[in-house]
């Protein structure tokens, strides 16, 4: 005969675990606003990030949301595929609203690092290496890892990493590294003669001249607090 209370301890068991979320950190909720910046930043409702779970951090928000304004803010994330499951910060009242509206409002001890565990640590995946030219309307994207190009990368076209990106040939359309929050991501490349580049969400368009020292020299593209900074892998720091 089966003991009852050993069947009942293998139906399931808790488990700690490392998940990370990606955070969305909004400073207005005002949805006409939001929804430019969204488009403007990941390209249209097909990008890199579609299908990504969200953390909506209410950090840097100055007012008090409604339930219906955190409401909005859900459905306008859901239209661009980003998918916002909880929120974390804020004060009393937007943490209200947000459960009012159906997420789950984390403490903030919840996102702590967890404890490591005797567990062999997880190799991050290889680096994703391109022989050929990335063509005007073409997009790559290197997942949890770097991203390195033999080829042209041609103007309109879109190269995304979550690490480094390398391109050992002329740069000439966007390039987007650290594309999960990765601020000490960097941008190599022989040519640089990009449109806009990215590190960890802060962009920078290169529709203006660059300097005859770095315009169609090898260059570095980096995050120095919230700047971008451009310069000849000469001036390497």
């Amino acid at each position: 005969m089966t003991n009852p209370a050993t069947d009942l301890d293998s139906i399931f068991e808790f488990k700690s675990s490392s998940i990370k979320l990606l955070s969305f950190v909004p400073a207005t909720l005002d949805p006409a606003r939001l929804e430019a910046a969204l488009f403007e930043k990941l390209g249209g409702r097909e990008h890199f990030l579609a299908g990504e779970q969200l953390i909506i951090d209410f950090s840097s928000l100055p007012e008090l949301p409604s339930a219906l304004e955190v409401g909005t803010l859900v459905r306008l994330l859901q239209q661009f595929s980003l998918f916002p499951i909880a929120v974390h910060g804020g004060n009393s009242d937007q943490k209200l609203a947000a459960a009012a509206a159906g997420l789950v409002v984390l403490q903030d001890d919840s996102l702590s690092t967890p404890l490591p565990t005797a567990n062999k640590a997880t190799p991050p995946p290889p680096a994703l290496v391109i022989t050929r030219p990335v063509r005007t309307g073409q997009q790559v994207y290197a997942k949890g890892g770097d991203l390195i190009v033999l080829a042209l990368v041609s103007a309109g076209a879109e190269v995304i990493a979550d690490g480094n990106i390398h391109v050992y040939a002329p740069l000439r359309g966007r390039a987007l590294a650290g594309a999960k929050g990765d601020n000490q991501a960097r941008i190599f490349t022989t040519c640089m003669e990009a449109e806009l580049v990215s590190i960890a969400g802060i962009y920078r368009s290169l529709q203006e001249d660059l300097p005859d020292s770095i315009k169609t020299k090898p260059a570095q593209i980096y995050l120095d607090q919230e700047k971008i900074v451009i310069e000849a892998l000469s001036e390497t720091n």
